[in-house]
């Protein structure tokens, strides 16, 4: 992925790295023509390396455009704790060059919570939603969480800086929610209520609604299927929370989003083995 905006790498669970290009070439040859000029490392120590490219590349000649490219920089190179890491990719054809900064598995750390949930959602998928949901973040930005379990999502979105607050009927969720909170550091920001009941505060700088967005993860048992009827009063209230909708199914509840005034922009369906979650991201209709 391209992008002209300033992402951090550490916010998706399933990116490598970023890099901020500095130099673009037909070939590893044109870097190394600009890179004497273009990189100043002050006495720094440095390594290239070859981070990607949407055609193969075998191993031998990853390694030669890294020598090509690495041998034109004034400096002493390092390879196993450089000051700078610097990355070269090739996307459609060209050459790309600048510095590389790796992704950091934040969320591998949330995955050992002192109160877990057998069929609570993973840290990958949960964080993965939470970016769905939020894909820019701004002090302004406020999201919600109507059923948050024992907090897996609040706590991805917190990792991100993300204003979240988390609701839900259970008092037991609600209790493993706050030990995880306190277990990573997190604030409290979990309350008792029924999303359907939910009073509305004031409108969300975005729109009318008090949230920006919402993220649903509906109620999932292994001996009983929610009721229809309660799973359309929730996904109506959801509406009326929020402008952006996010819900996590195990069902597919198509005419219930349809009933709630809801329209699916996109959707994805997360495996693992024979157990299947559609992830659908709504707007309002």
């Amino acid at each position: 992925m391209i992008s002209d905006k300033n992402i951090d790498p550490s916010r998706s669970p399933f990116i490598r790295g970023k890099l901020a290009i500095q130099l673009i070439a037909d070939d590893a040859a044109g870097i190394a023509a600009q890179v004497g000029e273009a990189v100043a490392l002050e006495g720094r120590t440095f390594k290239v390396s070859f981070v990607g490219s949407d055609v193969p590349v075998d191993f031998d000649r990853q390694r030669a455009i890294e020598k090509e490219i690495g041998w034109q920089i004034v400096g002493q190179a390092e390879m196993r704790q450089p000051d700078r890491l610097f990355g070269v990719a090739i996307v459609d054809g060209r050459y790309l060059f600048g510095e590389f900064e790796k992704s950091e598995a934040l969320w591998l750390k949330h995955n050992e919570k002192p109160q877990p949930y057998s069929t609570a959602l993973s840290t990958r998928v949960a964080r993965a939603v939470v970016n769905i949901a939020a894909p820019v973040i701004t002090a302004e930005l406020r999201v919600i969480d109507p059923c948050c379990g024992i907090g897996t999502v609040l706590i991805e979105a917190l990792s991100m800086g993300i204003d979240i607050v988390g609701y839900d009927l259970n008092p037991l969720a609600l209790r493993g929610a706050r030990v995880n909170l306190a277990h990573f550091g997190m604030p409290d920001v979990v309350r008792k209520a029924d999303m359907t009941q939910l009073q509305l505060q004031e409108p969300s700088a975005s729109g009318a609604q008090p949230y920006d967005a919402a993220i649903i993860d509906l109620p999932y048992n292994l001996c009983s299927v929610l009721p229809s009827e309660e799973r359309l009063a929730m996904l109506q209230s959801a509406r009326r929370l929020a402008a952006r909708v996010v819900i996590v199914t195990t069902e597919t509840i198509d005419e219930d989003i349809a009933a709630a005034r809801l329209a699916i922009t996109d959707r994805c369906v997360v495996r693992k083995g024979k157990f299947e979650r559609q992830v659908i991201v709504c707007r309002h209709a």
